[in-house]
């Protein structure tokens, strides 16, 4: 029997060449598509399906939030996170919330079919060096980072400062997360507090570094320090 997979992902180009590539396998077949979190949730009550690949960012939504929906309502799905985003920032905030596997879009191709067979077969499906900072966290029990990193931000936080350093101003970020502005001006703050900045123009200045550094991690082949 084969598992109904749905895709959700906010590039209509993407969404059809992944159901292309899933539709080719004797044990998957596609059963719908989606680029919000809205259209998800439609095609997933339409459809009823066992598993589900979803990108961090989606059109006006943050995946994060879907992954949580999904796996905390009565018949919880499965999902493997399908991004761009850099996997040293974004893998363990997925698994947190409820995933069970985190590739990168520059390795879908290769993995993709691997991973959701191991999240079908009840495993966890990261790369090893997620795997290791994982298991790490588990021996700790505790976070203790050395230095002020985005790890200390929550993935709202992080989502605020993402869209700062990707050249969004305050309302715009609001707009898009369907937050007020005062709430934003708040996450905004707590991220000066946790990271130790002092004004606003440094805020901006480390949000377009930290933003263009994640792009060329999740751009380019290689091991990334």
């Amino acid at each position: 029997m084969k598992s109904r997979v749905i895709i959700v992902d906010d590039h209509p180009i993407f969404r059809m060449g992944m159901a292309e590539l899933l539709n080719q396998e004797k044990d998957f077949v596609v059963c719908g598509l989606a680029e919000d979190i809205a259209s998800a949730r439609k095609v997933i009550t339409e459809n009823l399906p066992e598993l589900a690949i979803v990108d961090i960012t989606l059109a006006g939504d943050n995946g994060l939030d879907l992954v949580k929906e999904l796996t905390t309502q009565k018949n919880p799905l499965l999902i493997l996170v399908l991004s761009m985003h850099d996997e040293q920032v974004w893998a363990e905030r997925a698994i947190r919330a409820g995933a069970r596997g985190y590739i990168m879009k520059k390795e879908a191709s290769d993995n993709v079919i691997t991973a959701l067979r191991d999240i079908r077969a009840g495993k966890i499906h990261v790369s090893a060096k997620i795997m290791e900072k994982l298991l790490g966290r588990l021996q700790l029990k505790t976070d203790t980072p050395a230095s002020r990193t985005v790890d200390l931000l929550t993935d709202r936080e992080l989502e605020v400062f993402r869209l700062l350093g990707a050249g969004l101003s305050t309302r715009e970020i609001a707009d898009q997360m369907k937050l007020g502005i005062k709430t934003i001006g708040t996450y905004r703050d707590r991220v000066k507090q946790k990271l130790g900045i002092k004004t606003a123009a440094e805020l901006i200045r480390r949000a377009v570094l930290w933003t263009e550094q994640e792009f060329s991690n999740s751009t380019e082949p290689g091991d990334v320090g």
